[in-house]
């Protein structure tokens, strides 16, 4: 027997796509013998024709006046679920959906959640991205001490009784599903990846690269500080230690006594944010206790 699940579709000017991504859910569901299934789009506040296709679709719509993020959009989404099994995909057809009863049924085998691994062309697309996944990929797998294919792909199945007590403590915009990544991860849950195609999408992207970039790198380090804020604090202890080689090499080599003294300076730096690290380390212990 099939869980009965909700769906939860966050839309923000996706008139050119939400049809034929519910058209295909429910075709995907019938396939797969879902019998019991809701879905849920939240339109997020879209100034196109969004609202109009949604009308005769037969699906719950939950609509905000205006624009206020990805990530709020499935909080609501999400809160107003009836099944406790949760899958959030898009709404521009780029997850494929006939991949999800694959996602179901590692999620039956006790998973907290279960993410599509994306792959492909339309994923690597930009070589501007890559090198900024990179970076933020590292500051979660290091966090997180595991390896994580992809930190932020939107299409996933996980419990709403088990997101709920975090969900205040997710991002509100683009950086939702990292920000779920690391809190399901350093809470300890069980979270297994499947590798997905990804598929180009229809309409413009809404993501600002750099902009968001930093918002998603705010919300990692946001999430670190509050489940290990160690893991932070070595972070930043480790670039000094390097940074402070660095000087002592090329002083040593160039014979330029400033970058010694650099060098020195650093790695009393490097000690002084360690300390700081247990401090906040044995604060957070005492708060857990309380």
């Amino acid at each position: 027997m099939s869980l009965p699940i909700s769906i939860v579709i966050p839309a923000y000017n996706e008139d050119g796509a939400i049809v034929d991504t519910i058209h295909e859910i429910r075709a995907v569901c019938q396939k797969a013998m879902i019998d019991v299934y809701e879905i849920i789009v939240v339109n997020d506040g879209s100034t196109d024709d969004t609202e109009q296709k949604l009308q005769d679709t037969g699906v719950v719509v939950i609509t905000h006046p205006h624009n206020i993020g990805y990530g709020s959009s499935l909080k609501d989404g999400i809160k107003a679920a009836q099944y406790d099994t949760i899958v959030i995909t898009d709404a521009d057809c780029t997850y494929p959906f006939d991949k999800v009863p694959d996602l179901l049924s590692e999620y039956k085998k006790g998973f907290d959640m279960v993410v599509g691994a994306r792959t492909g062309k339309h994923y690597q697309e930009s070589l501007l991205k890559a090198p900024l996944r990179r970076v933020l990929r590292f500051i979660v797998e290091f966090s997180a001490e595991r390896k994580i294919p992809d930190i932020n792909s939107g299409l996933r199945v996980f419990s709403k009784a088990k997101v709920m007590p975090m969900l205040s403590k997710l991002c509100n915009t683009f950086s939702f599903t990292t920000s779920m990544t690391l809190a399901f991860m350093m809470s300890g849950k069980y979270v297994k990846y499947i590798e997905i195609p990804y598929y180009h999408r229809k309409g413009k992207s809404k993501v600002k690269l750099f902009k968001d970039s930093l918002r998603t790198l705010q919300y990692i380090l946001q999430a670190i500080n509050y489940y290990n804020p160690l893991k932070l604090f070595l972070l930043f202890a480790g670039f000094c230690i390097a940074l402070s080689f660095w000087f002592f090499v090329f002083g040593i080599f160039t014979a330029w006594k400033t970058m010694v003294s650099f060098g020195i300076g650093t790695a009393l730096m490097s000690l002084m944010i360690l300390c700081v690290g247990l401090l906040a380390d044995s604060l957070k212990q005492i708060i857990d206790k309380q």
